[in-house]
């Protein structure tokens, strides 16, 4: 029996462009190649598509391969665009398909999706694009006058804290709203709430369940620091696995992001935000596509119950061909 035929897709017109090489190449690298012949599908910036360093076209790369694992992140590739490339040939790619990627992407739809489903969100309100000093400080008296202070400013279809900004007056508000806006076209602010964050991955099919919740992990970024962008990958953020959290919380995260996933009907694999506070526990956010480096809180997690990287790959490939 031959291998299987695996195109290894990472880059695209991304913020995330370079998280996504990094988890492309770690999938590159661990895949057993004893089993699987890989491909290195790279899209550049500009949105070439090339195999193996030479250039090509999705055409060319996907009438070769069994199988793509999509090693990509944000805009492009987790929200339901290149999956539309990949459906009319038939092959099968891991993670959530066109519509449930773009739900999940998109932080006020998914917002209405999780409160639609019993979910516990943070108070919040999604802001339209506008140009100009006062167009952007109407936006920001519509905002003080819906929330309460201080707001937490995100581009409502950016991942990995791209374009976040806690703003606590109205200036760094307005300047939060700039900034999203440079990343979108609308622009999801909330109020921030006090707590200890947390995440939770969900692998389907595993150990006999349909939905797998993988043990929660604890996120504690720098003193003074949010989880933005820049901690969120310099190793400056502690990843607690085991978290600190006792065992009704953890159960109720874990069932949380069960929930989360089946609501935005995603599959084969995602990872939940939490913020858990005095208040309860809310849902922040929903990645269809979790980082996958050695140091990834979801790989982590997979690690703490005896799954290891390669394993996991394996596992993932697995579920796009059952």
């Amino acid at each position: 029996m031959g291998k299987i035929r695996v195109a290894v897709l990472r880059g695209g017109p991304s913020a995330e462009y370079d998280i996504s090489l990094l988890t492309g190449e770690n999938v590159l690298k661990h895949l057993p190649a004893v089993k699987y012949q890989t491909h290195d599908i790279l899209i550049s910036k500009d949105g070439l598509w090339h195999m193996d360093g030479f250039p090509s076209t999705p055409v060319k790369i996907l009438s070769r391969v069994d199988a793509v694992f999509n090693a990509m992140h944000g805009e492009y590739g987790e929200d339901g665009k290149v999956q539309q490339v990949l459906e009319p040939f038939n092959v099968p790619y891991t993670g959530s398909g066109i519509l449930a990627c773009a739900m999940a992407m998109h932080k006020g739809i998914a917002k209405d999706v999780f409160e639609k489903a019993g979910l516990k969100t943070v108070r919040g309100m999604t802001i339209e694009k506008v140009t100009g000093l006062t167009d952007l400080e109407k936006k920001a008296k519509e905002i003080r006058d819906a929330l309460f202070s201080p707001w937490v400013v995100k581009p409502a279809s950016r991942g990995s804290s791209v374009g976040v900004t806690i703003a606590k007056n109205t200036p760094e508000l307005i300047g939060g709203l700039n900034k999203a806006f440079k990343y979108d076209k609308a622009a999801l602010v909330e109020e921030f709430i006090k707590g200890r964050e947390a995440t939770a991955g969900i692998l389907e099919n595993f150990r006999g369940e349909k939905y797998y919740a993988l043990p929660v992990i604890e996120i504690i970024p720098p003193p003074g620091r949010f989880f933005d962008y820049e901690v969120k990958y310099n190793g400056a953020t502690r990843e607690l696995c085991p978290s600190h959290f006792d065992l009704a919380t953890s159960r109720q995260i874990q069932h949380m992001a069960i929930m989360a996933h089946r609501a935005l009907n995603l599959r084969h694999y995602s990872r939940s935000d939490f913020m858990v506070s005095k208040k309860g526990i809310y849902i922040l956010e929903t990645n269809a596509l979790p980082y996958l480096s050695l140091d990834a809180s979801f790989v982590r997690a997979a690690e703490a119950i005896g799954l290891n990287f390669p394993n996991l790959l394996e596992h993932l490939i697995s579920l796009t061909r059952s």
